[in-house]
């Protein structure tokens, strides 16, 4: 890994900085993976953990948070190609309890929910509108899975001009191997990617902007 970074660090070597309008972006923390009969099951708890205490501080300084969720009509008419190639979304059909937020991870009052049918947050969304409407520049990334819809809103995330830090401990993936890989890449590429102390340092020093 050492030789890995070293040769990217040969082409790859920016940093992007953090804004003074961030919001809280946590993609798809949903039952589906921390119910363990669930074909997506992913024993994420710890990064359930994280995702708590990173929302118990966007709160307290008035940080804007944004949830997304997955949700397909009856048949996956509304989930195109995506829906076709992974035959386990069929669990977020409208009205299943594996589409729900997790108890310790509720929306509440002024919080925005994304509800999408594909993996990036802005595709086939309002996201990008709304955040330009709020006047954000900056998302603090949580969720799942990170090789996935984590790492496709990352990149729209850059795309679209708000600039992305993923928070490490608050993804997770079904095994280590594509965590690590996709995190790796995010910080190589198209993101910033921190650990939750450094998030919340950073959360903290925007805070002020918010009120």
């Amino acid at each position: 890994m050492d030789d890995v970074a070293a040769n990217y660090a040969n082409a790859f070597d920016g940093h992007l900085a953090f804004g003074k309008r961030p919001a809280v972006l946590i993609v798809d923390f949903v039952m589906a993976y921390l119910e363990p009969t669930s074909p997506l099951y992913a024993g994420v708890e710890s990064a359930l953990a994280s995702n708590e205490r990173l929302l118990a501080l966007a709160r307290e300084l008035k940080i804007p948070v944004i949830f997304t969720n997955v949700v397909y009509e009856p048949g996956g008419t509304n989930g195109g190609l995506f829906y076709r190639k992974i035959p386990a979304l069929q669990v977020f059909v409208a009205g299943s309890p594996l589409g729900a937020f997790p108890p310790s991870l509720q929306p509440a009052e002024g919080d925005i929910v994304i509800s999408k049918q594909y993996a990036s947050a802005f595709f086939g969304t309002g996201l990008a509108g709304t955040l330009q409407d709020m006047a954000i520049d900056t998302l603090v990334i949580t969720g799942l899975s990170t090789s996935g819809c984590v790492r496709a809103t990352a990149l729209d995330a850059l795309q679209h001009g708000f600039t992305p830090f993923v928070v490490r401990e608050a993804c997770g993936d079904r095994h280590p191997a594509p965590h690590e890989a996709n995190l790796f890449d995010l910080q190589a590429k198209y993101a910033e990617v921190v650990d939750e102390e450094k998030a919340a340092s950073l959360m903290k020093a925007a805070g002020g902007n918010q009120k």
